[in-house]
């Protein structure tokens, strides 16, 4: 058996939910087909038992002893092929459920690292982490229970045959009912559906409510807010519970009528059978065979069933996981090449000179990110590097050779040397001087294990401080041709901030270096300023030359004091 996750998941097919799936079960096909064959020799032993048995108890009440004992050896084999092929069934059945989800998790993990900032602007966090969650579960789901489904159509067959060659009207009986049985239950399938809709709709609402309030909870104590927003959680909370018991009620009528309609065929087969029996038309053992029958084909009946609603779930599933996969990025890129220069974004006018320390101090942050986002291709504007487009460049160069390291970016969990180095390339000494210059060396001192220690989900252990310094430590670890810094000491005290600007100047002497910030301590160490105001630059210089001669860029970086 191979081993999962694959090497190389393949390119989905994404022009509907059911070719999605048929793509998934294409490539898995020999997996698939292997558990189907042990699926169908499982059902098919099990069918074969009541006829053995009626078979049994004819030896018996015709005194045949050797009959007896022929029969009892067939039931022998039948049990050991059913506990032989019910394990392998089994383990093929959960390699495919593995294969599939893997598959879906390899292929969204691998779209969302290419639609990058894209894929937060399009979709809550809450719809993803439900995709992550239970739609692959679901799209397992539907490549394992193929295997018990097409098992169980060729058992039902199978005992279809058998009953009309013994009675074909107790047969036919069973051939109408069992449709009939599985049609009854269909009504129930398309409601619960919806509602299993809606609720997933609310859970994955909720789950980006709780994201927004864990990541905010600092905020929230500070400004007391913490009550407002745990009331509206639990509000939330409540509708997700109420959809839950919707949900439930249809299921449980679903878990009812799978139990019902097959008791009733049972109870209708058996009389007629008692009948038949009592009138000579079959024997003894034929009757035992016929409740057998009757009571073994709820198996495949409930499988069936769970098969309509587990391919449904499918479906379903898979229509969300192609509307990830459908998406575009918001930028694309070509095949060109740029040797490197000034970068230069027309529509601010903002120009970063190679290998010089560039600060932007704009009138609002806004301001300030957006410039950002078009110097790092991260929206598509008609920005130049070296004279050569942005949109020519391929995306892998562009995020290679410009780092854009901003607020929003987060911490893994794993070894905090493995979270800083994020190429794997850099050694300690370099970790340590990047470490310096960011002002961190106090946290990683801190810890029990240095930088062996394991780092909790987005550093939840760390202060905001600490995790901004951690981010900067780890953008000079990555040491790009082009770095822009987005407000890198806005969380820390104005000591660790002036020893930082100090630090930063040397760490990327000569490297260009663009730094957007309205804190003093930072501007007065840079080489040049430029000053955005309406969202193009309004004045460029030293820092000193423009607190003396720019009112409004003085308003700005002394916050209106004087």
């Amino acid at each position: 058996m191979r081993s999962l996750p694959e090497a190389d998941p393949g390119s989905p097919d994404i022009r509907s939910p059911l070719r999605y799936l048929w793509w998934n079960a294409r490539r898995q096909a020999v997996p698939l087909m292997t558990g189907i064959a042990f699926a169908v020799v499982w059902w098919v032993s099990q069918s074969l038992v009541p006829m053995v048995l009626g078979k049994g108890v004819d030896a018996v009440t015709g005194k045949d002893a050797g009959a007896l004992l022929t029969w009892s050896a067939v039931l022998l084999a039948l049990g050991v092929t059913q506990a032989f092929t019910g394990i392998m069934r089994h383990r093929m059945a959960v390699y495919n459920w593995l294969a599939a989800a893997y598959r879906t998790v390899q292929v969204t993990a691998r779209q969302a690292a290419r639609l990058g900032a894209t894929l937060p602007k399009r979709l809550s966090t809450g719809e993803v982490v439900s995709v992550g969650n239970s739609d692959i579960a679901h799209i397992g789901n539907s490549m394992d229970i193929l295997l018990r489904g097409t098992g169980a159509v060729v058992a039902i067959g199978t005992v279809t045959v058998i009953m009309l060659s013994t009675s074909w009207q107790l047969g036919l009986m069973v051939l109408v009912g069992v449709p009939l049985m599985a049609a009854a239950v269909g009504p129930l399938l398309g409601p619960l559906h919806r509602r299993q809709r809606t609720q997933r709709d609310l859970q994955g609402e909720l789950s980006t409510r709780a994201a927004d309030i864990v990541a905010g909870l600092r905020v929230l104590r500070g400004i007391g807010g913490e009550q407002v927003f745990a009331r509206r959680y639990r509000e939330e909370s409540q509708r997700v519970r109420h959809a839950g018991v919707e949900v439930a009620r249809l299921e449980s009528l679903l878990e009812g009528a799978q139990i019902l309609l097959p008791g009733v065929l049972i109870a209708v087969v058996t009389a007629i059978g008692a009948a038949f029996a009592v009138g000579g038309r079959i024997s003894a053992g034929q009757l035992v065979s016929f409740y057998a029958y009757a009571v073994f084909l709820i198996g495949p009946m409930r499988t069936l069933t769970e098969a309509a609603d587990k391919l449904t779930k499918g479906h379903v599933a898979a229509r969300r996981v192609i509307r990830i996969l459908s998406m575009e990025p918001e930028v694309s890129g070509g095949t060109a090449g740029s040797a490197g220069g000034e970068l230069v974004d027309p529509a601010s006018g903002v120009t970063v000179r190679p290998g010089v320390l560039t600060a932007l101090a704009a009138t609002t942050p806004e301001q300030a990110i957006e410039i950002a986002d078009r110097l790092g291709r991260y929206v598509d504007a008609d920005v130049r590097f070296g004279g050569t487009p942005l949109r020519d460049l391929p995306p892998a160069e562009v995020r290679s050779r410009i780092l854009v390291a901003d607020n929003g970016a987060r911490l893994f969990t794993g070894r905090l040397g493995d979270e800083l180095d994020v190429r794997g390339t850099a050694d300690e000494e370099t970790l340590r001087a990047a470490l310096h210059a960011a002002c961190a060396e106090d946290i990683v001192e801190a810890l029990p294990d240095g930088l062996d220690t394991h780092v909790a989900e987005a550093g939840r252990e760390f202060s905001g401080g600490q995790q901004q310094r951690l981010r900067l430590a780890r953008a000079l670890v990555v040491d790009p041709e082009v770095l822009i810094l987005v407000e890198p000491t806005s969380a820390v005290d104005a000591h660790s901030e002036a020893r930082i600007a100090d630090r930063l100047a040397k760490a990327r002497a000569g490297k260009t270096t663009l730094v957007c910030t309205t804190s003093p301590l930072v501007l007065d160490r840079t080489d040049h300023v430029i000053f955005v105001d309406g969202g193009t630059v309004q004045a460029e210089g030293p820092h000193r030359d423009l607190l003396a001669h720019e009112p409004s860029y003085r308003a700005t970086v002394t916050r209106g004091e004087d």
